[in-house]
């Protein structure tokens, strides 16, 4: 987007990450000509923090939008300068410290019988606060623990629940796609997954393939939620009988990717099946509700859509076609051994 107008490159607005894809909404009062990927000093809650440019100009805008009305609070915090060596040095300092102390949390917490899991500690960037995110099941009185940590480690304390699916996004992962898991690589924003969305696409309802490795719903089965909803809409109704001369039909199924309903005739074997467009489909309802005559469902007068299919590659090419070549050198080369040594035993003889 770096060719779009000067207006929608404004710098008033930017977004700016942190750890654990922790994002948060910055003002930028000296407008610095901040781009992705900038490291910044920003304020923080006190002190100041060190994070990285991820989002700016209308897009941040947007992002601003989102957040205020969600939040309903006007107090911003601001950008105070790009990150300078001494502020990227000290930042790398406190990042080093960030395991012993998620270690030593975890043995007070231990010791103080907490059902919690601390998953993980993320140092501000000047060193004198921590966020400690845990995992609970229940809710978990931590006064105590928050008490021991300060004393502990000397900085304020903030503890930070997360749930499953921010647990597997830290820990990383591949999916069953072959591609890194979407929480641990782009994915910053977590949905909620609910069964609906599996019945409206139809998916198997084994939990081994919907289930990810957060052991929730795959947070992919919402990607295609609207368009299924769409053509859920554009499909006959299930309740709605087709007439025709031929009989009555029932809806069976429908191939909402395809554009396809199957129908039954009532009066006829159970498994006779005729499967027309959808458009056909509605066409009959309303010459139905019309009382027009139906000669069939599949009447070459109404010129139904051609239904066009995607092209499966793997039809025309088999996947063992590769193993067919390598078993056949594998019978030349054995042949040629077997006849290497009768030669070689007859010559001995």
């Amino acid at each position: 987007m770096s060719d779009l107008p000067t207006s929608v490159q404004q710098n008033r607005w930017v977004e700016v990450q942190f750890k654990n894809t922790r994002k948060g909404i910055y003002e930028n009062p000296l407008r610095l000509p901040l781009k992705r990927d900038d490291i910044v000093a920003v304020e923080g809650t006190p002190g100041m923090d060190i994070g990285c440019v991820t989002l700016t100009g209308e897009l941040a805008q947007l992002r601003y939008n989102q957040q205020l009305a969600r939040r309903n609070t006007h107090s911003i915090p601001q950008i105070f300068r790009l990150a300078t060596p001494s502020d990227i040095e000290r930042f790398e300092e406190v990042r080093a410290l960030e395991h012993d102390t998620m270690i030593k949390a975890r043995r007070i917490a231990a010791d103080l019988n907490l059902d919690m899991k601390i998953g993980d500690v993320e140092y501000q960037g000047d060193g004198t606060k921590a966020i400690f995110y845990y995992i609970a099941d229940n809710r978990v009185d931590f006064r105590t623990l928050i008490k021991l940590l300060g004393e502990a480690f000397h900085i304020r304390v903030e503890m930070r629940q997360i749930g499953a699916r921010q647990e597997a996004g830290r820990i990383g992962g591949i999916g069953p796609c072959g591609r890194a898991l979407c929480c641990a690589s782009w994915m910053h924003d977590f949905c909620s997954v609910n069964a609906q969305s599996v019945r409206l696409q139809e998916l198997n309802n084994n939990p081994e393939k919907i289930t990810g490795q957060c052991g929730k719903l795959k947070c992919c089965i919402n990607y295609e939620v609207d368009s299924y909803e769409e053509a859920h809409r554009k499909a006959p109704p299930r309740d709605i009988l087709l007439r025709t001369d031929g009989g009555s039909y029932k809806l069976v199924k429908v191939n909402l990717l395809a554009g396809e309903a199957t129908y039954r005739n009532t009066n006829g074997p159970s498994n006779e099946e005729i499967t027309i467009p959808m458009e056909r489909a509605h066409q009959i309802i309303q010459m139905n509700q019309n009382d027009t005559p139906v000669a069939s469902l599949d009447d070459n007068e109404a010129s139904p859509r051609p239904i066009v299919r995607s092209k499966d590659v793997l039809e025309e090419n088999s996947l063992t076609r590769f193993d067919k070549a390598i078993s056949q050198k594998r019978r030349r080369k054995n042949r040629n051994r077997s006849r290497t040594k009768r030669t070689t035993s007859d010559e001995n003889a």
